[in-house]
């Protein structure tokens, strides 16, 4: 009968070396861990292989849920609101794409009125986000 210690212990090493080489998100990394826990139990005498396969796959749902819950970044709203000015880098023709230079970034952009062409180097004013495309109109003609 081979040591399931043993076992548990080199599940969780090439687990969580396999997240240094394809990384899942910690996923590989969390259920290493939960080998590791179950190896320690095993150690100590939890003696049944299905009380043990069933903590490890708790645990390392566990682990998962919470290092997602954690370690994920906090999804930024969008500035669009905030910051409404952006200078035109390309010229936007009408009913076309072109670039403008918002927040430090160089996005892609149409104006609003498909009738205009904003010449580069023009403010505009950002009214709308269309997926990574924004929507801008002319500062000139907010003006006139």
């Amino acid at each position: 009968m081979p040591s399931f210690t043993l076992i548990w212990l080199l599940a969780g090493a090439v687990l969580c070396l396999m997240e240094l080489f394809l990384p899942s998100a910690f996923v590989a990394f969390m259920m290493g861990i939960s080998a590791f826990v179950v190896a320690l139990l095993s150690g100590v005498g939890l003696g049944s292989v299905w009380l043990q396969v069933s903590i490890w796959l708790l645990l390392s749902t566990l682990l998962i849920v919470l290092s997602r819950r954690f370690l994920q970044p906090r999804r930024r709203q969008s500035k669009i609101q905030d910051a409404v000015i952006a200078e035109t880098l390309t010229e936007i023709p009408p009913g076309k794409t072109g670039r403008v230079l918002y927040e430090g970034n160089s996005w892609q952009a149409r104006c609003d009125d498909d009738k205009f062409t904003i010449l580069p180097h023009q403010r505009v004013y950002v009214v709308r986000r269309e997926g990574t495309t924004l929507i801008v109109i002319p500062e000139n003609l907010l003006n006139s």
